[in-house]
């Protein structure tokens, strides 16, 4: 008993020891981060940039069970091709559909459709869109937002 009472104590002391609580700044090397931060301007030059026309839609007060629609209109002002490779949802609720596979030359627009069903939504809502990109950044996002009232049958 004696022994097992002992090594417990010598494997916690162990384990409050062995951890040294140290910034995680100190760590940076800083030349690496110069380095970093260089190639990352080199590779930013030249990408495509996605602008959208407005991110945000407000679509007021809507009795549950209508069909939200909006058109966001994703303009390529970078100067390489924008691919959008994917988009997700927050819920099953909202869909988008955009061009697929289809590179957006730069200067040129396309338009992404996003339908949110009200059904069973009542209350204040949010839904957000992440579209992947391959612009530096990566991910961009457009937000649907307003309020669902209850449908009286």
């Amino acid at each position: 008993m004696k022994k097992t009472i002992v090594l417990s104590l010598l494997v916690v002391s162990l384990a409050f020891t062995a951890c040294k609580p140290e910034s995680a700044a100190n760590k940076v090397n800083k030349e690496k981060l110069v380095e970093a931060q260089k190639r990352d301007l080199k590779t930013s030059i030249g990408a495509p940039v996605l602008k959208f026309d407005n991110a945000d839609y407000n679509f007021g007060t809507v009795v549950e069970g209508a069909i939200v629609e909006r058109t966001f209109v994703v303009t390529n002002t970078g100067k390489s091709p924008l691919l959008i490779t994917d988009a997700i949802t927050t819920c099953g609720c909202t869909v988008p559909s955009w061009p697929k596979d289809t590179p957006i030359a730069p200067g040129d627009s396309v338009d992404i459709l996003v339908k949110f069903n009200t059904a069973g939504k009542v209350g204040i809502q949010s839904k957000t869109v992440t579209l992947f990109t391959n612009t530096v950044i990566g991910r961009e996002a457009v937000r649907l937002k307003g309020s669902v009232t209850k449908k009286i049958i």
